[in-house]
């Protein structure tokens, strides 16, 4: 026979369990547990990657090398075929390379290119990866557009993670890329095997922070630029043999990155695209669309953003970044190769 006090009880349960809150079950909860307690590697981790141009091919075949099955797709299905000869299988749309992969890479030209590779719902990314999956945007992009795709991602139980980087084509051939992360940190901490393949991964914030990282990187290589082709012509006109004086200024306060990548390059002559002079005008565009965002004048990224535009004037596009001596060799009447 229950006691009555035990049979009040037993009838009030039903009230009670109405009124238990039970904590929800968020997608990040759900990638901590099928996700985060499987160890990155090449034996368990399927890569996917989107975009083989110069930098994304050599980024890439870094993951290839590390023993990475790999899943590609390319607009232009020739530029795949030096990693499907060494053993990556091609897809046929970005979803179907999300469908095969459990990391997905994006490397990509413009913000419209990755809208359209990841949130086209029939074809994008996101409409075929499973719950739990990353997709790494590697492309210098909108910072508002990161958010939607990490806002997205989350809303189907996976992680979108912005993380553009710096260093060029030698920098992607060498894996020493700088690569800025914004996004879920546990998740960036998570892929960190999979960025060491390609350079050294700094976390700097939320979704978007990767892309505002970069951007300012822009605006410092942009003014560097300047500099350089501007003491370049100087050096000329003033009757100096400019490569001694690259050599004499490189190990001093002058010294830069942009020195020592281009320097030489320009003066042979060499505008081979390590990074396209049409993509540096895009990131240098999103950087003013920011700036007019923030309330910030910036004089200096202005003036290379308009030197860089009179390059595309002139067909020069598809030229590299060293291109710019071009533009003030034609202010100045003058051509360090005469």
């Amino acid at each position: 026979m229950v006691p009555p006090f035990l049979r009040r009880s037993l009838h009030r349960l039903p009230h009670l369990l109405s009124h238990l809150v039970l904590p929800r079950v968020t997608p990040a909860m759900s990638f901590s547990y099928q996700t985060l307690t499987r160890p990155v590697s090449p034996d368990q981790t399927r890569i996917g990657w989107i975009g083989t141009g110069v930098m994304g091919l050599a980024m890439a075949s870094h993951l290839l090398s590390a023993g990475y099955s790999l899943t590609v797709f390319s607009r232009t299905a020739s530029k795949t075929q030096p990693l499907l000869d060494r053993g990556a299988t091609a897809a046929a749309s970005p979803r179907a390379v999300a469908a095969a992969s459990d990391v997905v890479f994006l490397m990509v030209g413009y913000p419209s290119d990755v809208r359209a590779a990841t949130l086209d719902p029939t074809s994008g990314v996101l409409s075929g990866l499973s719950p739990g999956s990353v997709v790494v945007d590697m492309t210098t992009s909108d910072p508002s557009l990161a958010t939607e795709m990490a806002t997205a991602a989350e809303a189907t139980g996976s992680f979108s993670v912005d993380a553009p980087v710096s260093g060029g084509d030698r920098g992607a051939r060498n894996a020493t890329l700088s690569i800025f992360a914004g996004g879920n940190e546990t998740v960036i901490d998570h892929l960190s095997p999979l960025f060491k393949c390609m350079g050294t991964v700094r976390y700097m914030g939320g979704p978007g922070s990767g892309q505002q990282a970069k951007l300012g990187n822009q605006i410092v290589i942009a003014s560097t630029m300047v500099g350089l082709v501007e003491g370049m012509i100087y050096a000329h006109k003033s009757g100096l043999d400019v490569s001694k004086w690259l050599e004499a200024i490189s190990t001093g306060a002058a010294g830069s990155k942009s020195l020592e990548l281009y320097g030489k390059r320009i003066l042979d002559r060499d505008m081979a695209a390590g990074f396209y002079v049409h993509h540096f005008v895009k990131d240098l565009g999103i950087c003013l669309s920011e700036c007019q965002r923030m309330g910030l004048a910036l004089p200096g990224l202005a003036l290379a953003h308009q030197l860089y535009v009179s390059l595309m004037a002139h067909g020069e596009g598809g030229l590299g970044t060293q291109a710019l001596i071009l533009a003030v060799e034609r202010l100045n009447n003058t051509c360090l190769s005469k």
